[in-house]
């Protein structure tokens, strides 16, 4: 029912007075069919958002038996039979109240642009035609857009106290800094002699965000570029939107695809800065250098900093909301002046409508337009507009309204920002008369300054692990390992006993987030490389043995220990202290691979009302490639010491990639107390065995749960690695 009013009422009317020869465009028949739209998967976001919000990704699939027909005109018929539409939806529920209906209004918006496929009969071939082009797919999705896609929004308020407006268009989270660095490695494209000579690449970077699009300077012959360009993004939503950087090598007829790879602003605002490396994807080899920044928005006038190199150091949020007495044209604007006569009085004289008028917004050589309003003297638009302003006691904010069809201004305005640097609130929302305009002629804007302030990183955890001691106790007591301690703040190593035939490990230690991966919510999840400084070349154990009351027995009896290998293992049997693949070494490309082998999201919390401990797998991403086509991955995971066949956990099974999307959750039963003492042994491995009797492990990951506060819960990206083989080139939070 929805659906069948906005198609009558605005796209009806949209589609007509887009083009005259639309305008006796009609739907004569609608029908949405019987196949229902999926919403394939969902998110709930529980950090990083306000406590009286909900927030929500759905992914939207909807492959429709639609039946619409409409008239273009007396002779023309079009139709519909069937569409295809797939987008990432947010929804957010705000602000949450303590009466029915429970929420005071919903927002939905596509973070992304969608994607749509129409079937279209009839006459189709009419819409090559320019005079028809308001109905073609991108014309279409541009509507929606309009309407949908961020900056703007769909608000629906369920209660009367909300403004629309604050809804429609609330400031953004922020603004992202991007330095364009460098790139190493690239995939050279340029070939000579018939492609028997391989040359260089003539790459060139290209950042987007929503409709924002940049393109760096091309270097020349040069695998290894250094562009250091800077550019400036908005933030709506973070998490959410996402820094899409795609390289290519610049060619006289078609550019040659040269890499991707797409950042999450989310972890941006959670490190607050970003200095680092990223492999570029869906390409054999080659990295590009960012640096980024998270800029918060104040209103504290002491934080401007205008000499900045000439970056920007405030932003200027602009709400263009409706215009009320404009002058039908340039024409009816003369009389006004050359006769005097009032609004009013020239309605009397002559019927006039409206014109079809759009605004100009200009700060400099930053230029945005409004849509375009229809046949209307008091026009609607209620769009939002940013600006980056690098001076503001000398720059302006310079608006015209203007006639779509002959670009003649029907009113101009002109606001300094000096004079909203002197507001405490640096925000005016106010009626403002419009100049060379009309007597009467106003225009309604909302407009707010935000000085851009650098937000401090996160202070890294000390590494420190209260349960080395106690473990190395009991391990010295246990079997006789000694322990080479390092200096307080080091990474603890295991040496290996004089006199044992087997060794075990000093402690276990938890990985830390690489320097890209983003900070937890709650309190961080502290803990120290893998690999460590242990770089002899046969791999240690990386955890303690759960038999270590038991070491001398198993020495005396000439048993194999159930170290790290038998704990990874595929093949261990329930209650066996053996391992069928034990001394099995890895295969040869993961021993020759060098530099990071990928990173895993997880979120751990416990659940006291249910008394289980909460594991939730949300994702990898840059794991190590097991095939052209990527990998067949899973996640098995351990709560140590139950390390036995039916005490594991283990996801669905992805194929071709790396970057993997579990969003599966494991549970735990064990009292708090007890988990609190565990610890969480989760390794990713490759479905498909290199050879027979070769390690299925592509990378792994050991969380001293000691370290969290589960109660609170704590969710986060954590480097993988493999121990003795890690040679990850990615910097530590240490």
């Amino acid at each position: 029912m929805y659906m069948e009013k906005l198609l009558g009422e605005k796209i009806q009317s949209t589609v007509r007075m887009s083009n005259s020869a639309l305008k006796m465009f009609k739907f004569t028949k609608i029908h949405f069919g019987h196949k229902p739209l999926r919403i394939t998967g969902m998110r709930a976001y529980t950090h990083e958002v306000d406590q009286r919000e909900v927030i929500l990704d759905m992914n939207i699939d909807y492959d429709s038996d639609v039946d619409i027909d409409a008239d273009v005109n007396a002779a023309i018929k079009v139709g519909i039979k069937g569409l295809k539409f797939q987008g990432m939806l947010r929804v957010i529920l705000e602000p949450l109240i303590s009466q029915a209906p429970l929420v005071g209004g919903v927002t939905l918006f596509f973070i992304r642009r969608p994607t749509l496929e129409i079937n279209w009969t009839g006459m189709t071939n009419l819409l090559d035609s320019p005079a028809f082009s308001s109905l073609s797919e991108d014309t279409i999705l541009d509507i929606i857009s309009s309407l949908m896609v961020l900056p703007n929004r769909m608000c629906i308020p369920l209660i009367d106290q909300l403004k629309v407006d604050e809804m429609r268009f609330p400031l953004p989270r922020g603004v992202v800094r991007v330095h364009v660095l460098e790139a190493r490695d690239l995939v050279a494209k340029d070939t000579y002699m018939m492609g028997m000579v391989k040359g260089k690449s003539d790459p060139y970077v290209t950042l987007r965000v929503g409709n924002r699009h940049f393109k760096t300077k091309t270097i020349k012959e040069n695998l290894h570029p250094k562009w250091n360009e800077v550019y400036e993004f908005v933030v709506h939503e973070a998490p959410g939107q996402e820094l899409e950087i795609e390289l290519f090598d610049e060619d006289r007829d078609k550019d040659d695809f040269l890499g991707k790879y797409n950042l999450d602003f989310g972890e941006v605002k959670r490190e607050k800065e970003m200095d680092q490396w990223f492999t570029l994807e869906r390409i054999a080899h080659g990295d590009i250098h960012l640096k980024l920044r998270w800029l918060a928005l104040s209103t504290e006038s002491s934080l401007l900093n205008e000499s900045n190199a000439g970056l920007s150091c405030a932003m200027l949020a602009v709400y263009l909301d409706n215009a009320s007495n404009l002058p039908k044209d340039q024409k009816e604007l003369t009389v006004h002046h050359k006769h005097g006569k009032h609004g009013k009085e020239a309605r009397l004289t002559k019927k006039n409508v409206g014109p079809n008028s759009y605004v100009e917004f200009t700060l400099d050589k930053d230029v945005q337009k409004s849509k375009v309003a229809y046949m209307s003297k008091n026009p609607v638009w209620e769009q939002g507009f940013n600006f980056f302003v690098q001076n503001v006691k000398t720059q302006q904010l310079i608006l015209q309204v203007k006639d779509q069809e002959k670009k003649s201004v029907l009113g101009s305005l002109s606001i300094p920002l000096h004079r909203l640097f002197t507001i405490s609130s640096m925000c005016l929302d106010q009626n403002f008369l419009l100049e060379r305009s009309g007597p009467t002629s106003m225009i309604k804007l909302k407009v707010t300054l935000r000085i851009l302030t650098e937000e401090q990183p996160p202070p890294k955890i000390p590494v420190s692990s209260p349960s080395n001691s106690k473990q190395q106790k009991q391990q010295v007591k246990a079997g006789g390992n000694a322990a080479a301690a390092t200096a307080a703040g080091a990474t603890a190593a295991a040496a290996p006993a004089a006199a044992a035939t087997t060794t075990t490990t000093t402690a276990a230690a938890t990985p830390v987030p690489s320097s890209g991966a983003p900070a937890a919510s709650s309190p961080g999840l502290p803990g120290v490389p893998l690999d460590g400084t242990n770089k002899a070349a046969t791999p240690q154990p990386r955890r303690n043995s759960f038999l270590a009351s038991e070491t001398s027995k198993a020495s005396n009896l000439n048993m194999r220990r159930y170290d790290s290998h038998s704990l990874l293992s595929e093949n261990s049997i329930a209650s066996s202290r053996f391992d069928l693949t034990d001394g099995a070494s890895f295969p040869q490309a993961i021993r020759d691979h060098q530099g990071s082998f990928g990173e895993i999201n997880l979120t751990v919390r416990y659940a006291t009302m249910r008394n289980k401990l909460m594991v939730l797998v949300h994702a990898c991403r840059n794991l190590f490639p097991c095939s052209e086509s990527g990998t067949d991955s899973y996640v098995r995971i351990y709560l140590l010491p139950d390390n036995s066949w039916r005490h594991r956990k283990k996801t669905h099974v992805k194929k071709k990639t790396v970057k993997p999307v579990f969003e599966e959750k494991f549970e735990f039963d064990v009292p708090l107390e007890d988990a609190q003492t565990r610890q969480l042994d989760v390794s990713v491995k490759n479905n498909k065995m290199f050879r027979k009797r070769e390690r299925t492990d592509i990378g792994m990951l050991m969380l001293d749960l000691s370290q969290i506060d589960l109660v609170k819960g704590a969710s986060d990206w954590f480097e993988l690695t493999i121990p003795g083989l890690s040679r990850s080139t990615k910097q530590s939070h240490f």
